[in-house]
């Protein structure tokens, strides 16, 4: 299983969201510059990212982005899902999928858990913690 670009841009574009802590937003050229991202493609991530209800544009002399939510509130799991439908560590754990085999499957709860772990490991990491291991790393 591997997770997109895009939740890995989107992480990261969160996590310099959530750095300023001031009254004005962070702008998207200075997310792009700190984190060497494209400001084209970081339009999508910003555009995911806000449709997920997750950061909004704040207006004003210093326009930019802020979080919708307490950096503590959101989750890893939170953000991926502005760019995926959910976790399937395998096809026959997505949705839509018929498999054939399920009823003879000896390993399908041995995947169940798997995919439940994760996401559980997901929403158990805060933007918060990813946070504070960057200023803690930053600071070293």
């Amino acid at each position: 299983m591997r997770f997109s670009t895009k939740t890995r841009y989107g992480i990261r574009a969160m996590i310099e969201i959530a750095l300023e802590d001031g009254k004005e937003g962070v702008f998207q050229k200075d997310i792009a510059e700190k984190q060497n991202l494209s400001v084209k493609y970081l339009d999508h991530i910003i555009s995911a990212l806000k449709i997920a209800g997750l950061i909004s544009s704040f207006k004003g002399r210093k326009s930019g982005y802020k979080l919708n939510r307490s950096a503590e509130s959101i989750t890893m799991y939170d953000i991926h899902l502005a760019f995926e439908s959910g976790i399937c560590v395998i096809d026959c754990l997505c949705e839509n999928f018929e498999c054939e085999r399920e009823q003879e499957c000896a390993v399908l709860d041995f995947w169940k858990g798997l995919n439940t772990q994760i996401i559980d490991y997901l929403k158990s990491t805060s933007l918060a913690d990813i946070v504070e291991k960057k200023v803690s790393i930053m600071s070293a």
